[in-house]
């Protein structure tokens, strides 16, 4: 069983590839958007992102002792919010060069370290990809 983050601005197209990929390898998905609802926290600070990362992680790792594959899709903007989730397969979604919230293009910092750079936005070509190199 994996966990793969699939991590990058908003709006690069993280979710609709995480869908595609989860109907591939029949994982369990776990949506930040939706998690930060069931948390009611909507705080987007450096320490807010850090909890967020966090929470992600717990959940992961909750998935994964059930026996199921795991997808989170959520920005992971930092080097420590990405060190935080314990990906066993990283996806780096850089299709877009900023998104919709500046303060997060200015928190953004690009990975040093990842699986596969996903650089235009054609999920089912990329599940696809994905979906191989994880078998």
């Amino acid at each position: 069983m994996k966990i793969i983050l699939i991590m990058g601005l908003p709006g690069s197209g993280k979710t609709t590839l995480a869908s595609e990929l989860a109907s591939l390898i029949n994982a369990k998905r776990i949506n930040a958007d939706e998690v930060r609802k069931t948390s009611n926290d909507w705080d987007f600070s450096k320490e807010g992102r850090t909890r967020q990362s966090k929470r992600m992680a717990d959940l992961a790792k909750k998935i994964k002792e059930e026996g199921h594959n795991v997808i989170a899709d959520f920005i992971c903007p930092t080097p420590e919010a990405r060190s935080i989730f314990p990906a066993d397969y990283v996806v780096w979604v850089d299709t877009i060069k900023k998104g919709r919230f500046e303060d997060t293009n200015q928190m953004f910092v690009k990975p040093k370290k990842f699986d596969c750079h996903v650089t235009t936005q054609n999920a089912k070509v990329w599940a696809l990809k994905i979906e191989k190199e994880i078998k």
